[in-house]
């Protein structure tokens, strides 16, 4: 092992250097128990305010800062956009009258722990914080 390697895992060990900066892992969306999988393209429309209900199952999405970094990864990822334009899309939305963008979570923690308790919920996270137990829906 190379120098260099051993100091960056000692440092991400010790709490100078978070895991995620060492390796962020993939984008996945976490839900209650009862929600189905989902596949991307009703995860965009979910997101976009499209989609209240799967399989019987009325749906809650949550969202992250706009400033979080998963935030812009899942924004690309899963929506194929960018914060620009999914702030403008909600804008206009709000505006016309169609909705309100998804409510937002502090951190990844609070959205596992809102997941976790409120029926219909979902919300992404990086796949290095899935616990066992948790509902993975799509990933």
């Amino acid at each position: 092992m190379s120098r260099r390697f051993l100091l960056l895992c000692l440092a991400a060990a010790c709490g100078a250097l978070p895991m995620a900066a060492v390796r962020a892992g993939e984008v996945v969306l976490i839900g209650h128990p009862q929600v189905p999988r989902l596949d991307r393209v009703t995860i965009e429309r979910i997101y976009t305010g499209k989609v209240v209900e799967v399989g019987g199952v009325r749906v809650e999405p949550l969202d992250l800062p706009p400033d979080n970094p998963l935030r812009t990864r899942f924004l690309g990822r899963w929506l194929g956009s960018d914060e620009e334009r999914y702030t403008a899309y909600w804008t206009v939305r709000r505006y016309v009258g169609k909705g309100a963008p998804p409510p937002e979570a502090a951190t990844a923690a609070d959205v596992i722990r809102i997941v976790g308790s409120r029926p219909g919920a979902i919300g992404y996270i990086d796949s290095n914080d899935i616990k066992a137990g948790m509902n993975v829906v799509a990933r």
